[in-house]
């Protein structure tokens, strides 16, 4: 499993400091998708979410992240991050703090697999809109 790719300076557990998505998707199309920052090349995804139907409601939420962490720029534990998941999202998954667990590329739709799928590991993305409402992300893993 990537044994014999190329050395792109790290093992995948450094920094990270890529927020953008586009750039990476499109790097290593056509070359077994190993691109060099290691985003968007992974099979699955661990991620919990906050889902809100109205995006001022997901701006508050996203509004506690950073007042408790992200404006520090430290990263959101888990377990803080479910704390807010259970008390503003309008997810069934709210009563597990937005755990989604493990999931394969091609599972979620559009935007939103787009946004878990590049964010890295341990990061919070920003709040976004897909087809089922407003969301934040955090992702808690990846693996092939």
């Amino acid at each position: 499993m990537g044994k014999d790719s190329k050395p792109s300076g790290g093992k995948g557990k450094g920094k990270q400091t890529s927020g953008g998505g586009d750039e990476s998707t499109a790097k290593g199309k056509g070359k077994g998708g190993k691109a060099a920052d290691g985003l968007g090349t992974c099979t699955y995804v661990k991620a919990r979410h906050i889902l809100c139907e109205k995006q001022g409601k997901i701006n508050e939420a996203y509004k506690k992240l950073q007042d408790g962490w992200l404006s520090n720029g430290d990263k959101v534990p888990p377990a803080e991050f479910a704390k807010v998941a259970a008390e503003y999202s309008e997810c069934p998954s709210a009563k597990k703090g937005g755990d989604l667990g493990w999931f394969p590329r091609g599972k979620m739709a559009g935007p939103f697999q787009d946004v878990a799928f590049n964010t890295p590991v341990g990061a919070t993305s920003a709040p976004f809109k897909s087809t089922h409402g407003y969301h934040i992300i955090l992702s808690e893993g990846r693996k092939n």
